[in-house]
Protein backbone atom coordinates (compact mmCIF):
# COMPACT_ATOMS: atom_id res chain seq x y z
CA UNK A 1 0.00 0.00 0.00
CA UNK A 2 1.35 3.39 -1.01
CA UNK A 3 -0.05 6.90 -0.83
CA UNK A 4 -0.52 6.90 -4.59
CA UNK A 5 -2.75 3.80 -4.38
CA UNK A 6 -5.16 5.01 -1.66
CA UNK A 7 -8.82 4.87 -2.63
CA UNK A 8 -12.04 5.24 -0.61
CA UNK A 9 -13.72 2.01 0.51
CA UNK A 10 -16.06 0.45 -2.05
CA UNK A 11 -19.55 1.95 -1.74
CA UNK A 12 -18.52 4.69 0.71
CA UNK A 13 -18.43 7.44 -1.89
CA UNK A 14 -21.54 8.73 -3.64
CA UNK A 15 -21.84 10.66 -6.86
CA UNK A 16 -22.41 14.38 -6.31
CA UNK A 17 -24.30 15.01 -9.54
CA UNK A 18 -27.92 14.48 -8.45
CA UNK A 19 -30.59 17.09 -7.72
CA UNK A 20 -31.53 17.62 -4.08
CA UNK A 21 -34.87 18.72 -2.69
CA UNK A 22 -37.02 17.52 -5.58
CA UNK A 23 -39.56 15.45 -3.65
CA UNK A 24 -39.64 12.04 -1.90
CA UNK A 25 -39.58 10.13 -5.16
CA UNK A 26 -36.11 11.45 -5.93
CA UNK A 27 -34.75 9.78 -2.80
CA UNK A 28 -33.46 13.10 -1.51
CA UNK A 29 -36.48 15.26 -0.86
CA UNK A 30 -37.84 17.14 2.19
CA UNK A 31 -34.69 18.25 4.08
CA UNK A 32 -32.46 17.56 1.02
CA UNK A 33 -29.76 15.78 3.00
CA UNK A 34 -29.35 18.62 5.52
CA UNK A 35 -31.03 16.89 8.48
CA UNK A 36 -33.42 18.84 10.73
CA UNK A 37 -32.90 22.52 11.60
CA UNK A 38 -29.60 23.81 12.92
CA UNK A 39 -27.11 26.30 11.48
CA UNK A 40 -25.95 24.01 8.69
CA UNK A 41 -29.52 23.38 7.51
CA UNK A 42 -30.05 27.07 6.76
CA UNK A 43 -28.84 29.22 3.92
CA UNK A 44 -25.73 31.25 4.72
CA UNK A 45 -24.05 28.47 6.71
CA UNK A 46 -20.51 29.41 7.79
CA UNK A 47 -17.53 29.02 5.48
CA UNK A 48 -15.19 26.02 5.79
CA UNK A 49 -12.71 26.52 8.63
CA UNK A 50 -15.08 28.75 10.65
CA UNK A 51 -15.07 27.69 14.31
CA UNK A 52 -18.00 29.67 15.66
CA UNK A 53 -15.99 32.75 16.56
CA UNK A 54 -13.18 30.83 18.28
CA UNK A 55 -9.76 31.77 16.89
CA UNK A 56 -9.47 29.37 13.92
CA UNK A 57 -6.69 26.80 13.71
CA UNK A 58 -5.01 28.43 10.71
CA UNK A 59 -4.61 31.64 12.77
CA UNK A 60 -3.57 29.92 16.03
CA UNK A 61 -0.56 28.18 14.50
CA UNK A 62 2.61 30.32 14.32
CA UNK A 63 4.04 31.13 10.93
CA UNK A 64 7.68 32.01 10.44
CA UNK A 65 9.87 32.90 7.52
CA UNK A 66 8.99 31.99 4.01
CA UNK A 67 9.30 29.04 1.66
CA UNK A 68 11.02 29.62 -1.65
CA UNK A 69 9.04 27.99 -4.45
CA UNK A 70 12.10 27.73 -6.68
CA UNK A 71 14.35 25.63 -4.44
CA UNK A 72 15.69 22.39 -5.83
CA UNK A 73 16.03 19.23 -3.75
CA UNK A 74 19.34 17.71 -4.77
CA UNK A 75 20.26 14.17 -3.65
CA UNK A 76 23.89 14.02 -2.49
CA UNK A 77 26.03 10.89 -2.93
CA UNK A 78 29.62 10.40 -1.86
CA UNK A 79 32.31 9.07 -4.21
CA UNK A 80 32.72 6.06 -1.90
CA UNK A 81 29.17 4.89 -2.82
CA UNK A 82 30.32 4.41 -6.45
CA UNK A 83 32.59 1.50 -5.39
CA UNK A 84 29.74 -0.96 -6.06
CA UNK A 85 30.11 -0.50 -9.84
CA UNK A 86 32.56 -2.53 -11.94
CA UNK A 87 35.70 -1.01 -13.37
CA UNK A 88 34.96 0.93 -16.59
CA UNK A 89 31.19 1.09 -15.98
CA UNK A 90 29.02 4.05 -17.02
CA UNK A 91 27.21 5.50 -14.03
CA UNK A 92 24.09 7.61 -14.52
CA UNK A 93 20.94 8.28 -12.48
CA UNK A 94 19.22 5.10 -13.73
CA UNK A 95 22.25 2.98 -12.82
CA UNK A 96 22.27 4.53 -9.32
CA UNK A 97 18.57 3.69 -8.89
CA UNK A 98 19.10 0.08 -10.05
CA UNK A 99 22.04 -0.32 -7.66
CA UNK A 100 19.81 0.92 -4.80
CA UNK A 101 22.05 3.91 -4.01
CA UNK A 102 19.32 6.42 -4.92
CA UNK A 103 15.64 5.76 -4.27
CA UNK A 104 14.15 9.01 -5.59
CA UNK A 105 16.37 11.35 -7.65
CA UNK A 106 14.04 14.34 -6.93
CA UNK A 107 15.45 17.43 -8.71
CA UNK A 108 18.93 16.07 -9.39
CA UNK A 109 21.88 14.02 -8.13
CA UNK A 110 25.20 15.49 -7.02
CA UNK A 111 28.41 13.52 -6.41
CA UNK A 112 30.42 14.68 -3.39
CA UNK A 113 34.09 13.93 -2.74
CA UNK A 114 33.92 12.13 0.61
CA UNK A 115 35.60 8.70 0.73
CA UNK A 116 37.87 6.85 -1.67
CA UNK A 117 37.37 5.55 -5.19
CA UNK A 118 39.53 2.82 -6.74
CA UNK A 119 37.80 2.23 -10.08
CA UNK A 120 37.75 4.01 -13.42
CA UNK A 121 34.15 5.14 -14.04
CA UNK A 122 32.28 7.28 -16.56
CA UNK A 123 29.90 9.31 -14.38
CA UNK A 124 26.97 11.28 -15.85
CA UNK A 125 24.86 13.10 -13.25
CA UNK A 126 23.50 16.60 -12.60
CA UNK A 127 26.37 18.05 -10.53
CA UNK A 128 29.80 17.32 -9.03
CA UNK A 129 31.82 18.86 -6.24
CA UNK A 130 35.35 19.91 -7.20
CA UNK A 131 36.95 17.19 -5.06
CA UNK A 132 34.69 14.46 -6.51
CA UNK A 133 35.52 15.55 -10.05
CA UNK A 134 39.22 15.48 -9.17
CA UNK A 135 39.05 11.95 -7.66
CA UNK A 136 37.13 10.47 -10.60
CA UNK A 137 39.43 12.02 -13.23
CA UNK A 138 42.58 11.06 -11.29
CA UNK A 139 41.75 7.39 -11.93
CA UNK A 140 41.17 7.98 -15.65
CA UNK A 141 37.40 8.23 -15.43
CA UNK A 142 35.25 10.86 -17.11
CA UNK A 143 32.84 13.35 -15.61
CA UNK A 144 29.81 14.66 -17.54
CA UNK A 145 27.19 17.08 -16.27
CA UNK A 146 23.75 16.17 -17.59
Amino acid sequence: MELSNLRPAEGSKHSDNFRRGRGHGSGNGKTAGKGHKGQKARSGAPRPGFEGGQMPLYRRIPKRGFTNRNTKEIVAINVSALEVFENGATVDVNALIEAGIVKNPRDGVKILGNGELTKKLDVKVDAFSASAKEKIEALGGTVEVM
